[in-house]
């Protein structure tokens, strides 16, 4: 194929020095300037006209009409994210038109975010800030004007325990954490095994007092023993699977939770009920949670999420998890979002793999070309 005659459309700007690999190589590429997405009518008239790949992130409604709209021309769509929750798989099966995403490339971006939640809310620092920048700070004093919990040697409820799961695991071990895994559809033994003699080499050199451990436990268990609990977990809906994670998190989960544990999400929004996490906040059945994801983004200015009583205990972010230069604009396909994006156009184009999209690494939906 004529490199010459491949008309891309990308509804952001993901990064030139990405971008500038696919003019490199001769494509027409065509960014959306603006930071808000493009209107749907507009993506669709770009692949009416003739667009034959359209780059997208999460912002963006990719559903029958638009693959529609793509008729015989549009051969891929390139989601700049590892979610996309955002695309009708179904639909891009029917009209047999591939997508992919970038996995993998955030995991430790958005897991250490994660663990920086986890201490920031724990330890208190947005009312230490606070307190120095209203000028209210004043003589030491031992437990006044209020103290943080120590993070060190605590138990972490991992909630799914994917790539990013088991990255955050990670880092836990490294604080001398008791470790809680829960995982519905499968346990990765020899991860707890490597965890576990990780855990006993700490130990036996001194840099752990007490031999620390990690479990796969049920959830309720999780919720009930952990001081912190992390959500790693993809959004299931109902209409997807009886295991759904919808409102996973719910007003019963909360509950069972410790009246002194904190709640960090960076998943997916959905898989928190955020109208019982405000109750259970303003109720102090749990300490705290940070929340980098929502039910609905941006968040709402009515989102009772947002008021100011519950702003020491609650730690609100923009969904900024894999919001590092590395991760997201690095052209590099082993290292950034952009690069794996853009060389997922690159192998779809010209026909790596075979040109079949089930062998392509990064298309989602292979099970529409086996």
């Amino acid at each position: 194929m004529n490199p010459a005659n491949i008309r891309i459309f990308s509804t952001a700007d993901i990064g030139q020095a990405a971008l500038d690999r696919l003019r490199a190589r001769g494509y027409e590429v065509e960014v959306y300037p603006e930071i808000e997405p493009p209107p749907a009518d507009l993506i669709i008239d770009k692949l009416r006209g003739g667009v034959q790949v359209l780059i997208t992130t999460l912002r963006d409604r990719i559903d029958d009409e638009v693959f529609a709209a793509g008729g015989q021309t549009l051969k891929l769509v390139a989601q700049c994210a590892v979610g996309f929750d955002n695309i009708d798989r179904a639909a891009a099966n029917r009209h047999r038109i591939p997508f992919t995403n970038t996995p993998d490339v955030l995991t430790e971006a958005t897991a250490e975010f994660a663990f920086f939640l986890l201490g920031a809310v724990s330890r208190k620092l947005y009312s230490s800030e606070k307190l120095v920048e209203s000028g209210k700070w004043g003589a030491w004093h031992p437990y006044l004007p209020f103290l943080g919990d120590e993070v060190t040697g605590k138990t972490v409820g991992i909630i799914g325990v994917g790539r990013i799961g088991k990255a955050f695991a990670k880092k836990c071990i490294g604080f001398d954490m008791d470790i809680l895994l829960y995982n519905p559809s499968s346990r990765d033994e020899q991860f707890v095994e490597s965890a576990r003699r990780e855990m006993s080499l700490r130990h036996e050199s001194g840099f752990s007092r007490v031999l620390r451990s990690i479990d796969y436990v049920p959830f309720d268990e999780a919720l009930q023993r952990a001081d912190y609990v992390s959500i790693h977990a993809p959004l299931i809906l109902p209409s997807q699977s009886r295991n759904t994670t919808y409102h996973l998190i719910d007003r019963d989960a909360l509950q069972k939770m410790k009246p002194t544990a904190y709640l960090v999400n960076t998943s997916r929004g959905p898989v928190v009920d955020e109208r019982a996490l405000y109750d259970a906040l303003v109720a102090n059945t749990i300490a705290g949670a940070a929340l980098d994801v929502y039910e609905k983004e941006p968040l709402p200015a009515d989102s009772p999420l947002l008021d100011p009583a519950l702003r020491d205990r609650l730690r609100l972010f923009h969904h900024f998890g894999s919001g590092t230069k590395e991760t997201r604009l690095s052209p590099d396909p082993d290292t950034g979002m952009a690069g794996r994006c853009v060389q997922a156009v690159i192998d779809m184009i010209e026909g790596a793999y075979g040109g079949n999209p089930a062998n392509m690494p990064f298309v989602v939906n292979k099970e529409a070309f086996k």
